[in-house]
């Protein structure tokens, strides 16, 4: 079955579905990495990604955004000049009704009666102005990090800004 689009996803309805031990077969977090880029320095200037609105973002959404904005850092900063850390973990397990399709399906199928759903994949809950993803970087690397969230922020269903939270004295 192809993937619904995350219009389906992003609203916040109902109770958080988030205990796995009652829950068979949840699919993987996408997510392979939290922490990126150099991780025992201490740097100058902290930039985050905020959500302007309560949201649901799914697990492949962050991990799109995480790989946008390390490709950015990466090539332009250096690995040495800055640490992406990813802030929100996808706890909330997605369900979806599955009907069945094609010649006869209407034997097979129950429709919409009983209709909980399988699971499909996670989501983060975030409340206005959480925080999605962190930049820690050298002053040279300012603009490259502001950039590298921005890219980010278009992989999110939701508008995104990005708070300058240590080092505004370095910013132009």
């Amino acid at each position: 079955m192809a993937r619904k689009p995350a219009v389906m996803y992003r609203e916040i309805k109902g109770m958080a579905y988030t205990r796995r031990e009652y829950m068979g077969g949840v699919p993987n977090s996408r997510i392979s990495q939290f922490d990126m880029g150099n991780l025992k320095d201490e740097f100058p200037i902290t930039l985050t990604l905020k959500c302007k609105n309560r949201v649901q973002i799914r697990h492949t959404s962050l991990e799109a955004g995480r790989i946008a904005a390390n490709r950015v850092l990466t090539k332009d900063a250096g690995v040495a000049n800055y640490h992406l850390k990813l802030r929100a973990y996808p706890h909330v397990v997605l369900r979806e009704n599955k009907l069945a399709t094609g010649a006869g399906a209407d034997r097979v199928s129950s429709g919409m009666r009983l209709a909980f759903g399988k699971n499909v994949g996670t989501a983060a809950r975030l409340e206005c102005n959480q925080a999605i993803m962190t930049v820690s970087c050298t002053p040279a690397a300012f603009n490259t990090a502001k950039l590298a969230l921005w890219k980010a922020s278009m992989k999110y269903p939701t508008p995104c800004y990005i708070d300058v939270e240590k080092g505004k004295e370095f910013v132009n």
